[in-house]
């Protein structure tokens, strides 16, 4: 399933966006060899301040297997301040109605484990539906994307292959990288979900979401309460000392004693 965190909402989904941060860090640092910034086991970099929209994939217990991150063209973007050699001194490309996808990556190691529900390459397709469909619900009309050549064959064999490129395809450090282009339409979004077999609403509404993450949290609290009112209640050495703790018991939500 998938979730789109902004600023709108990135205050109440804040432990998705860490655990989606740790994903990054174990990506392109550990397992890509990438040269980018890691602090604290998390890998973010100055286009994550840039208010940009996350699509996250989760699964069943609501662990991060994927993620990408959608950033305007029209202000700073990884194209154009990064990448721009592919460019071959052409201007960037900016326009309210394109925006850069970039930090496209699923979590192998849980997929390969079967943590995850679906198999990487399902997992990478509804990732790319989810980005598809975001986009679209939000106005934009195409995606410029960096990329290597696996991925381009990756975007081919999906039924996902762009329709240009821009500039041209350059080294960068051990790899080389190419800009590609995919236009945000329903005959593209229905040939990803066809070659994968996805259908349905593959977006999770937030409001479930939220409760399903409180359910999830909700049975740590209670045994972490239950065992400070144990031992509270264990070395009180008085009957108002008990009573206090029982007190105390109920107004946090009548967590029972043994």
């Amino acid at each position: 399933m998938i979730l789109v965190i902004d600023a709108l909402n990135r205050d109440t989904f804040g432990s998705i966006l860490d655990e989606m941060y740790q994903l990054r860090a174990r990506v392109f640092s550990d397992r890509m060899g990438w040269d980018v910034k890691i602090t604290n086991g998390r890998e973010i970099d100055e286009f994550d301040d840039q208010n940009p929209a996350y699509v996250v994939q989760l699964d069943e217990d609501l662990n991060v297997t994927g993620c990408a991150r959608l950033l305007q063209t029209t202000g700073p973007h990884m194209l154009s301040d990064v990448f721009s050699d592919i460019l071959c001194g052409e201007p960037p490309l900016r326009s309210a109605l394109m925006w850069e996808s970039t930090r496209f990556c699923v979590d192998h190691d849980r997929l390969d484990h079967g943590k995850g529900g679906k198999s990487i390459a399902h997992a990478t397709c509804e990732l790319m539906v989810g980005i598809l469909e975001y986009a679209r619900t939000a106005g934009i009309e195409d995606i410029v994307t960096v990329i290597d050549p696996i991925m381009n064959r990756i975007l081919k064999r999906s039924d996902n292959a762009p329709y240009d490129y821009v500039g041209e395809t350059v080294g960068m450090g051990k790899v080389k990288a190419m800009a590609a282009l995919l236009e945000c339409s329903e005959e593209r979004i229905k040939r990803v979900r066809a070659f994968a077999s996805i259908t349905g609403n593959i977006f999770i509404p937030e409001n479930e979401l939220a409760e399903m993450m409180t359910a999830k949290v909700r049975p740590i609290m209670t045994t972490d309460l239950q065992d400070y009112f144990d031992d509270q209640f264990s070395s009180a050495t008085n009957e108002r000392e008990k009573a206090a703790t029982r007190a105390l018991q109920q107004a946090l939500g009548d967590v029972s004693l043994h």
